[in-house]
């Protein structure tokens, strides 16, 4: 059976290109789409070789650093997409890959990384600021409201659904009225040697953006002068970070893999303050037999087994504040001799690449079975 597998956009590596990465690893010969392709020789490696055949917005200008202005063409650009020659058609979507046109006798398996969290339960946060005022603002709600109507009717053209958490299962079912079938992302554990030996020192990591909450972080350990935080990656809060930081944060900024992996094994704790749909830093800290102190929201709710329970690999705050997260990691000290490295290394082998690999093939011929009658 041919195969065509559809992604939004490959402008750099991050969590749904490795989700694309292992669903062609599952199917080698399948063909793939989406709407522009700027990827590296080096990430291109991770996906075979292969380049999407992509859209017109390919040819746009700035597209590469901008394509976020792009938003409104997107629906068009990916119902351009032919992919009538093919029998499976796997979309892989947080924005708009789900609606990529498909005929009855096609079966469409799409893969939710999130509704267009934008677009629908978190458009108040994005609106927030700038984005909301003036005639900016009113255009940018008609789009949204455009991007929602458009994003349900494409609903009708998928015939499975998989989620990457229960989290995001609930989204699907609380937007969309469909069920689905949840298939954790696979996460390269073998990559993150489990290590018992820990350093003085929290540590905080990712793109610095405003949703990631790493303000939490810094306030609540402004808290706590005595204990010593490290924030790894770069992004538009960066300076506003660092300009609110206490001596005893810093700020390292992004690092190559072996050095990331390093510090993931060195922390006495990894700081997680942010709203993940599923979140795969968790799992990587956890593969490197270091605890996770996380938001009690999203994804960390199913990765990380809290203090209380047995053979606990974190510990969780309920509110999302600076006070909260300071109270978790006082009390995290406390009971720092219940944390084990070989627990927390045993937690996050349940996301490895075999098992999403296994589940996720055994999901595709279940469904063509299913299609079939």
């Amino acid at each position: 059976m041919k195969i065509a597998v559809i992604h939004e956009w490959f402008l750099d590596w991050a969590g749904s290109e490795k989700v694309v990465e292992q669903i062609l690893a599952c199917f080698p010969d399948a063909d793939l789409f989406a709407l522009v392709d700027f990827l590296s020789r080096d990430d291109r490696k991770k996906i075979l070789g292969k380049r999407a055949t992509t859209t017109f917005l390919q040819r746009m200008p700035f597209v590469r650093r901008r394509h976020a202005y792009y938003l409104p063409w997107m629906p068009i650009a990916i119902e351009q997409l032919d992919v009538s020659g093919y029998d499976v058609v796997i979309s892989s979507s947080h924005a708009v890959a789900k609606g990529v046109l498909t005929r009855p006798d096609q079966l469409h398996i799409s893969y939710i990384h999130s509704p267009m969290r934008y677009a629908w339960d978190l458009q108040h946060d994005y609106l927030r600021g700038k984005n909301g005022r003036g005639l900016r603002g009113l255009a940018l709600r008609w789009i949204l409201h455009y991007l929602r109507l458009w994003d349900l009717r494409t609903v009708n053209g998928v015939d499975a659904f998989v989620a990457n958490s229960n989290f995001v299962a609930g989204r699907i079912a609380k937007i969309y009225r469909r069920e689905s079938t949840v298939i954790y992302p696979p996460v390269d554990v073998d990559s993150y040697p489990v290590s018992s030996v820990k350093k003085d020192f929290y540590l905080c990591a990712g793109r610095l953006e405003t949703y990631k909450r790493i303000d939490l972080a810094v306030a609540a350990f402004a808290r706590m002068p005595t204990k010593k935080l490290v924030i790894m990656g770069d992004g538009p809060e960066f300076h506003a970070l660092r300009r609110a930081a206490a001596d005893n944060v810093e700020f390292i900024g992004s690092q190559p893999q072996d050095k990331w992996v390093q510090y993931l094994q060195d922390a006495k704790a990894l700081i997680f303050p942010g709203v993940e749909d599923f979140g795969i830093t968790p799992i990587e800290a956890q593969a490197c037999g270091t605890p996770v102190i996380a938001f009690a929201r999203g994804g960390a709710l199913e990765t990380i087994r809290p203090f209380g329970q047995q053979q606990p690999t974190g510990e969780f705050f309920s509110a999302q504040s600076a006070e909260a997260l300071q109270q978790a990691v006082l009390k995290f000290e406390l009971n720092a001799s219940a944390f084990d490295a070989g627990a927390c290394r045993s937690n996050a082998e349940q996301f490895s690449i075999k098992r999403f690999r296994d589940r996720f093939v055994e999901f595709v011929e279940k469904a063509k079975v299913a299609h079939r009658r």
